[in-house]
């Protein structure tokens, strides 16, 4: 078993030097055939190309196929019996992963609307779904102590608790692509996740269960931890590329493909708290409850090369109800930041000066990113993900002491 993981962390060494030294090879590649942008929040507008991440996507797969031989080799040269349902976990977690870097790279380039965002991560979880009813199909939860006394020790969600796994393969896909805009954050908080998670997987590897369920968690997040750091070197401010929706894709299905099959889905959740938390934030624009424009990047103030929060801008009155409900909790929660009396393009007009026009109001863009904003003031793009990723680790050692301190007080064991 150790040594599987140490070839697994070899393979993955090699592949991240194949990374750093081929990235700025492929700039001009990609400019050249049209998939590159302006980085709008540098006083420079130099050109960056768009959508790299699909390079570390297929370098990863080349690294999982080379690395399939090793688990699985000696049962062939020693006869002995082989483990077909763990190659078809292998083989399905790498086609669910091939599908939605495909998938993702199709949305950089077509840029896709979001029914279809949510559609095709779900049609990429079906051999997924499909393998984990035949080779476990356990849909029982264990229900925490507060609740037993109105449904038990334990619950069987049945067909429900598959919905349930599409919907993650749908959240994890997602949840990173929309907290992202600024240099460094998409791959920064993957590069976070991935490493709590593999802590995670070990722990419970070596000290606890010694499920062999951790040990195949480990062989695709090791690969994958090892090729997301180059990555974030190029990536990081002043970003030189840009991942583009194929690498939040990629890394989105990734996670959801080791929570699913490594049987950690609820515990992997609690590692995405505040991808959970800007989601939540966000569902009255991603749902249209409130305006939602194209972009919700801060705001960049060229003169003193600082970000502020954006804003959209909309009329009281013409607002969904939910919409308007939601503004109104938030806004007595002092979570939102909303501005009365303003024209259509957001001007702000002094009380005594307001008329038809000025019958508009203005609220920060509903993301993480606006709302951090809100309570620092305005800061440089390099400082502000550095205070988003500390956010992340902050959240993840919660999490891990929620997994194991805390849980006992839900749980009878917890492993």
């Amino acid at each position: 078993m150790a040594l599987e993981l140490v070839i697994n962390a070899l393979i993955s060494t090699i592949g991240a030097g194949l990374i750093y030294k081929i990235l700025p090879k492929f700039k001009e590649m990609f400019i050249k055939a049209g998939m590159s942008g302006v980085d709008m929040s540098k006083r420079n507008k130099d050109v960056v190309p768009e959508s790299m991440g699909v390079i570390i996507g297929c370098v990863y797969l080349m690294v999982m196929f080379l690395f399939i031989p090793v688990p699985f080799g000696r049962h062939l040269t020693l006869r002995t019996e082989f483990p077909h349902d763990e190659f078809v976990e292998m083989i399905t977690a790498l086609l669910s992963i091939c599908c939605m870097l495909l998938l993702g790279f199709a949305d950089d380039v077509l840029d896709l609307k979001w029914r279809h965002k949510l559609l095709l991560p779900t049609m990429a979880s079906l051999p997924l779904l499909m393998v984990y009813y035949v080779n476990f199909n356990s849909t029982t939860v264990i229900v925490p102590k507060p609740l037993r006394f109105l449904v038990g020790f334990e619950l069987n969600l049945g067909f429900f608790y598959y919905v349930y796994m599409g919907m993650l393969a749908v959240f994890c896909t997602n949840a990173i692509n929309i907290l992202a805009g600024i240099n460094g954050l998409e791959v920064g908080q993957s590069v976070l996740i991935s490493a709590s998670l593999i802590v995670f997987n070990l722990v419970e590897l070596y000290f606890g269960t010694g499920l062999k369920a951790y040990q195949f968690s480990l062989y695709l997040l090791i690969p994958y931890l090892a090729l997301t750091l180059p990555l974030l070197y190029y990536n990081w401010y002043p970003s030189q590329m840009f991942v583009g929706d194929t690498f939040c894709y990629f890394s989105g299905m990734l996670f959801a493909v080791v929570g699913i099959l490594g049987h950690f889905s609820k515990t992997m959740l609690l590692f995405f708290a505040p991808q959970i938390l800007n989601f939540l934030y966000s569902v009255p624009q991603v749902f249209r409850f409130l305006p939602c424009p194209r972009h919700r990047l801060p705001r960049y103030i060229e003169k003193k090369d600082v970000m502020e929060p954006s804003f959209f801008v909309f009329k009281p009155n013409q607002v969904h109800f939910l919409g308007a409900l939601f503004l109104r909790i938030c806004r007595f929660l002092r979570l939102v930041h909303v501005v009365d009396g303003v024209t259509k393009d957001g001007t702000v007009v002094a009380s005594t000066e307001r008329d038809a026009d000025a019958s508009y109001s203005k609220c920060n863009n509903l993301t993480l990113i606006n709302f951090v904003l809100l309570f620092t003031g305005p800061v440089h793009e390099k400082t502000l993900t550095t205070y988003l990723l500390v956010i992340q680790v902050f959240c993840s050692l919660i999490a891990f002491a929620v997994r194991y301190p805390m849980a006992r007080l839900f749980y009878d064991v917890v492993n």
